[in-house]
């Protein structure tokens, strides 16, 4: 039997940090999946002016911070209440569904209904989306029953959040739900927005 574990990140490197030590772990990049919002630009894929397919893994343009594996094959594309993501594996290609290779324009489906498709509930599927819109970084792993122990301790060793942690912070603030008509967060709304739920780190 397999599951798919996924956490949030609010440091793309903590993110980065995470599939690798994945990949070191043995989970095959077919099984890997990365979405982060790019609201701020700072991920550009190969020259800048063309997007990946986010579906074929490393046959793509160049990785960020040129490293190989899942990385090497982001793609640029747009999620509705999402705005502008970079993203690769089989998590963003089924929320992408058959615009996974425009450059610039909505994809179709949604991360909420392919997080689902994945095994997470309604509210972890809505939460985590809620966690990109505001500036986060989803990775997500299929692992075997047996592999599951690890993956986690690799995903909570980099400061990943899980659902119900960052759940409850979100509704403290009056957040019911993800709205994909809703407009995507300005760089300034996810600087605010992360300085209200920040923990220092435990010493």
């Amino acid at each position: 039997m397999s599951r798919t574990i996924t956490r949030l990140f609010d440091d793309y490197a903590d993110a980065k940090a995470a599939v690798a030590e994945l990949e070191r772990l043995g989970v095959p990049h077919d099984d890997l999946s990365i979405v982060a919002n790019n609201t701020h630009g700072d991920h550009v894929v190969g020259d800048g002016t063309t997007g990946g397919d986010v579906g074929r893994g490393a046959t793509t343009g160049a990785a960020i911070g040129g490293v190989g594996g899942l990385l090497a094959g982001l793609g640029l594309l747009a999620i509705p209440g999402l705005g502008p993501i970079v993203a690769a594996g089989w998590l963003a290609a089924t929320a992408a569904g058959a615009a996974i290779g425009g450059v610039g324009g909505a994809a179709a489906g949604g991360l909420v209904g392919a997080l689902k498709h994945a095994g997470h509930t309604e509210e972890e599927a809505h939460v985590y989306s809620e966690g990109v819109r505001r500036g986060g970084t989803l990775v997500s792993a299929r692992v075997s029953d047996e592999l599951a122990p690890a993956a986690e301790a690799a995903l909570n060793g980099r400061n990943g959040v899980d659902a119900t942690t960052r759940g409850e912070d979100y509704r403290r603030a009056g957040w019911a739900g993800f709205d994909e008509t809703a407009a995507p967060y300005t760089a300034e709304e996810i600087e605010r927005d992360r300085g209200s739920y920040r923990r220092e780190p435990i010493v």
